[in-house]
């Protein structure tokens, strides 16, 4: 098939997509994911995923929101609107911390959803597991992992006897 996107694996409960993810891993499969209908605890392990980036994201969102209103209210307060009252500071950190920490909520939280955006290569409109047959399972009771065909080490009938060997309810071909 031509336009082969990969192979499609069904499974019935957690733990044997656990065990299936376990085996792709260390199989040294690069291309190939798991579509479940919800979180299963020590996937990201089992599918040997590194630690996220978006916390990262949220650091510099938040660091940069911090210095940002720390700024703000020195440059308005200290050069273009100075007003001295009762013998205060032209600037103090405590009468700027609260839009400061404002700001600081509001950057990491605009810098966490652009950064999850970003790795998660959204929005994506269209993925060939929606074409698959059993597109309604994936998101109610069934555990699916894909090999996609662009994979390095992909071979149709290698990949597909690797995957008839983990054990699945059902092996079928993804079209893209």
């Amino acid at each position: 098939m031509a336009d082969k996107f990969g192979i499609l694996a069904k499974f019935d409960t957690p733990a044997d997509i656990m065990h299936a993810a376990e085996k792709v891993r260390d199989a040294g499969f690069k291309r190939w994911d798991v579509i479940t209908p919800f979180p299963i605890h020590g996937m990201d392990g089992a599918m040997g995923l590194k630690r996220s980036w978006v916390p990262r994201f949220t650091i510099v969102g938040g660091t940069t929101g911090f210095i940002t209103g720390m700024s703000m209210i020195f440059y308005t307060n200290a050069f273009d609107y100075k007003i001295l009252i009762g013998g205060k500071p032209l600037f103090s950190p405590f009468f700027a911390f609260p839009v400061s920490y404002e700001l600081t909520i509001l950057f990491s939280a605009f810098a966490s959803i652009i950064g999850m955006f970003i790795l998660n290569k959204l929005p994506m409109h269209y993925h060939s597991a929606l074409k698959a047959d059993k597109v309604a399972e994936m998101s109610d009771d069934k555990f699916f992992l894909y090999i996609e065909s662009e994979d390095p080490q992909f071979d149709d009938t290698k990949t597909r006897t690797f995957i008839e060997g983990l054990h699945p309810v059902e092996v079928s071909d993804m079209e893209k």
